[in-house]
């Protein structure tokens, strides 16, 4: 048995995922592996397309019927969110500017909804995420929202945080920011072996991180070793392993708030 499986070049998850697409995990399948762009497996997901697949919490209320979510694998976390950066320091909200997104059913999109609801932006595009900092540096856009190791390199593009929108839930809820899930597809994988699987994976990174160095590294696009190590740091975590009741309450206090905005179809609690 081979299993389609889609998920980010990003360190995180290949540092998750290592063990498991390399027959390291007892048990688990072989995996016909897909590297995407979250934006792009969000949109894939839509239509069954992978067995497992990483999305966008943010993108749960289209993509629950067909998938499960399973409880680790993903990533959740504090000092993690997504950012909201400017060229021109003096710009101090959103109002009538044009802002550059990774994805408009990503997380980092809908918390931006959801914390500039009362100065709404005048444009918003959908970019490739690793185009983002240029193109504001640029001066193509006012403002970019950005995640994953961009909060470790804005700088180096003359870019300014206006917003951590972590740091904003995380003040507001007392919770950990949902990022990415991971979701199994109903019809054809049982969720509670890839969990296992999964789990498993985790516990093989932490047990020997220096394992996945090289397959790391080969997609981690020119992204220097002190980042790779800073990103991982940051988003493989407690939550990783398990959701947790935390996590769970961060998931749903998200959908549950940006449906009550309007923002996103109402969904049913995950559950604990």
């Amino acid at each position: 048995m081979t299993l389609s499986l889609a998920f980010s070049p990003c360190p995180n998850d290949t540092f998750v995922f290592h063990a498991l697409t390399h027959g390291l995990v007892p048990g688990a399948p072989d995996f016909d592996v897909t590297f995407a762009d979250v934006d792009v497996t969000n949109t894939a997901a839509l239509s069954g397309q992978f067995d497992l697949v990483k999305v966008s919490y943010a993108a749960l209320p289209w993509l629950l019927e067909k998938y499960t979510l399973l409880p680790c694998g993903g990533a959740l976390g504090r000092g993690c969110g997504p950012l909201v950066l400017v060229k021109d320091a003096g710009i101090a909200s959103l109002a009538g500017k044009s802002v550059a997104v990774p994805g408009d059913r990503t997380t980092a999109y809908l918390l931006m909804r959801l914390w500039s609801a009362a100065e709404p932006p005048a444009h918003i595009e959908v970019v490739p995420f690793a185009e983002i900092m240029p193109a504001v540096a640029a001066g193509r856009f006012d403002a970019g929202l950005v995640i994953h190791e961009a909060r470790f390199t804005y700088q180096r593009y003359g870019l300014h945080a206006l917003a951590d929108l972590g740091e904003w839930w995380e003040d507001d809820t007392g919770l950990p920011i949902p990022l990415g899930a991971i979701l199994a597809h109903r019809e054809r994988v049982d969720p509670g072996e890839a969990t296992a699987w999964i789990k498993e994976s985790v516990r093989l990174a932490w047990e020997n991180p220096g394992a996945s160095r090289s397959f790391v590294l080969e997609h981690a696009q020119e992204m220097e070793q002190s980042v790779v190590d800073q990103h991982i740091g940051l988003y493989v975590n407690e939550f990783t392993a398990s959701l947790g009741p935390d996590g769970h309450a961060a998931v749903d206090a998200l959908l549950n708030r940006a449906a009550a905005e309007g923002l996103v179809p109402a969904t049913p609690l995950v559950g604990a």
